[in-house]
């Protein structure tokens, strides 16, 4: 067969690339609703994970209404996947119960204090999201005890909740540093808190945030939270591996949080930021660009999370800043340009 001219096939080139959609946009993606984000419609809601009590990151209020950082990012989602007035079904999942109900189907959705981990990943089939707060474990005593530091706990008895990455962390710090200690484990962390205001054992480890939370509900000046930290606990929710649409929801809602501190849109100017000339701001609400339609949701589906809980910093001041009885410092869940690690890629 003889050769084509060059001219034709040229021709021929450019003719098929303009049937072509642009690489990176939204005709490009498909928009079909995956197996959970088609649940959850049918449902008419979205079924998450709740806390037994964490003061900051998840505790009912006096409505009964779960309240905290974790609260706030399933109705973050359950925003944007269901638009304004969403709902959601809360249940109230132990340490040891948060795998097997997100593995079961039992919940759409894990944000409760959960550790990202790579046995966790890799050996239990979750996939986790962008972390939504940096934490460390860390150690709480009566102030009678006169301990100050944690390497006076050698020898010690120390509450741990079961089925927590406290558990592990506590037995590797002890075995570091040869110190021996005597774990005494609880099923809840209710039962755990219990059984450390009983005196049922010299100290109790948690994540720093998590014992700060409890502190504020105690007598003020009894205890005593060590400024030893022996773990990194990125707490971050997390979903089932197999449906990366709904991986792909869960995570690019959190990082509209993110961006939306960042660009300074609030859950109070929102609506007078849909007159904003700023490409960023524009394709985070929605006003242009198809990234919701890309994920199978509304073009407003940003706009929808940032109206139901606010932005980041909101939520943070809200339950765990200086708005709040913990009264924590941003420290490194501040933005990424204002010392902290928070960062989200741009949605372009």
């Amino acid at each position: 067969m003889p050769a084509l001219p060059i001219r034709l096939l040229l021709a021929t080139g450019l003719a098929m690339a303009a049937l072509l959609p642009p690489a990176g946009s939204a005709a490009a993606q498909t928009t079909e609703p995956g197996p959970t984000l088609a649940g959850i419609r049918a449902k008419g809601l979205l079924d998450c994970s709740a806390n037994q009590g964490s003061p900051g990151f998840g505790v009912p209020d006096s409505r009964g209404e779960q309240q905290g950082l974790d609260p706030d990012i399933c109705r973050a989602v359950a925003a944007a996947v269901l638009g304004p007035n969403a709902r959601i079904r809360w249940t109230v999942l132990t340490s040891q119960a948060r795998i097997p109900a997100l593995q079961s189907g039992q919940v759409d959705l894990v944000a409760r204090t959960f550790t990202w981990t790579h046995s966790r990943e890799i050996n239990a089939g979750l996939q986790f999201g962008p972390v939504a707060f940096y934490d460390g474990q860390g150690f709480l005593v009566k102030k009678s005890t006169g301990v100050t530091r944690a390497s006076q706990l050698d020898g010690a008895s120390i509450c741990v909740t079961a089925g927590s990455t406290n558990e592990l962390n506590l037995a590797d710090w002890a075995r570091t540093n040869k110190f021996e200690v005597h774990p005494v484990v609880f099923e809840s962390n209710e039962d755990t808190r219990k059984a450390y205001l009983s005196g049922r054992c010299d100290s109790y480890t948690l994540d720093a945030s998590q014992l700060a939370g409890f502190v504020s509900s105690l007598p003020k000046g009894e205890h005593l939270i060590l400024p030893d930290i022996i773990s990194k606990e990125p707490l971050t929710p997390a979903v089932r591996k197999g449906d990366p649409q709904w991986y792909d929801i869960v995570r690019w809602t959190f990082f509209a949080l993110v961006l939306a501190e960042e660009l300074g849109v609030t859950q109070a100017n929102l609506d007078s930021m849909l007159e904003s000339p700023n490409p960023d701001v524009r394709r985070l609400l929605g006003v242009s660009g198809d990234h919701g339609p890309a994920m199978g949701l509304d073009r407003r589906w940003a706009y929808n999370a940032i109206k139901a809980v606010g932005n980041y910093g909101e939520i943070f001041q809200r339950h765990l800043g200086e708005d709040s009885p913990l009264g924590l410092p941003r420290g490194l869940n501040a933005l990424w340009n204002h010392g902290g690690l928070m960062y989200a890629p741009p949605i372009r």
